[in-house]
């Protein structure tokens, strides 16, 4: 058996179910994110309940949900008869998972969701089913087979619907017009959090630990300006304070290959102009991007007139456990 081969083959195979999914995609889509939105702002909860491996997606959808600021909570289907619909309420929104549409601990509790003036949105592989019948809208989640070998293990339908379940969480995080200092709230802990709660501003290099010198320096002013502020980089700057360009050690070993006696050249002779920059103001999260996408490992730091009044180094991104 070549397993790589295997592998790959499941892949495709899930992939490829993906796609057919994207392609059928509906006006249900809109009316479910419709719903879903109408649901949260008159202050709703989105109710989601599955058996199963679609119980098990479930949990992952409403986490994303949750994490995205759209109110979410699982039904236990079997406990939901024995006093856990105490938690459904009139306005709710409830995401019922079914890749059938004909489970039976779905489709028993049904009849006592309905009594609830709740939005039904089914999520299932089988349109004419009764959950889909018992449904305001349904998303349809069929795929043509499982990747098991043997059709059986779900596999392509459980991945369908989680990716459904992303897809309904992403657009309707952008229909809200949700925001990275949303964000920032539900995710306090961790790297990502620390990135998404703290000011560039907070976390640059200024001051005496800014290495600048003017655009009459050398390259050996500029390599003493760096030392003394212990960093790898140094800001060039014009007579009226204005960012010139930036010098880096990387600048610097590329020249020196060429000239090994360069220390007395000007330095905007190898310096780098219209360097990338930041904000102050801004989340340190668009310090971790620029530096990440433009593969650098400075970034320099602008006011809000322009003026250069710091520098990031990945360095301090990695100090300060910001990635």
């Amino acid at each position: 058996m070549d397993h790589l081969a295997r592998a790959r083959a499941v892949i495709e195979m899930e992939t490829d179910g993906l796609l057919r999914m994207s392609e059928r995609l509906d006006g249900n889509f809109i009316k479910a994110v419709t719903l879903l939105h109408q649901t949260l702002d008159q202050k709703g909860k989105i109710v989601v309940v599955g058996v199963g491996k679609s119980g098990n997606i479930g949990h992952k959808i409403a986490a994303t949900l949750n994490s995205t600021g759209a109110t979410a909570v699982v039904l236990n289907s079997q406990n939901a008869l024995h006093g856990d619909l105490g938690l459904l309420s009139d306005g709710d929104a409830v995401l019922a998972l079914s890749y059938s549409g004909e489970t039976r601990e779905l489709l028993d509790l049904m009849p006592f969701i309905k009594r609830f003036e709740v939005a039904v949105i089914a999520l299932t592989g089988k349109s004419d089913s009764t959950l889909s019948r018992l449904s305001e809208t349904t998303l349809d989640t069929s795929v043509e087979r499982e990747a098991c070998p043997f059709n059986l293990a779900p596999t392509s339908s459980s991945t369908a619907m989680l990716v459904m379940g992303d897809a309904l969480a992403m657009v309707l995080l952008e229909d809200r017009g949700f925001t990275e200092e949303d964000f920032a709230r539900y995710h306090p802990g961790g790297s990502l959090g620390r990135a998404l709660l703290t000011r560039v501003s907070e976390i640059m290099r200024a001051d005496a630990a800014l290495p600048t010198a003017g655009e009459s320096a050398t390259v050996m002013d500029a390599l003493h300006a760096m030392t003394r502020a212990h960093a790898g980089a140094c800001l060039i700057l014009a007579a009226d304070g204005r960012l010139a360009g930036i010098f880096t050690h990387g600048d610097f070993a590329r020249a020196f290959q060429r000239d090994p006696m360069l220390g007395n050249n000007p330095v905007t002779g190898f310096m780098t102009r219209n360097p990338i920059t930041v904000c102050a103001d801004s989340l340190a999260v668009e310090a971790v991007k620029s530096i990440g996408q433009n593969r650098i490992d400075d970034v320099v730091v602008l006011n809000a007139e322009g003026v250069p009044v710091g520098l990031i180094d990945t360095q301090d991104l990695a100090r300060l456990k910001l990635v």
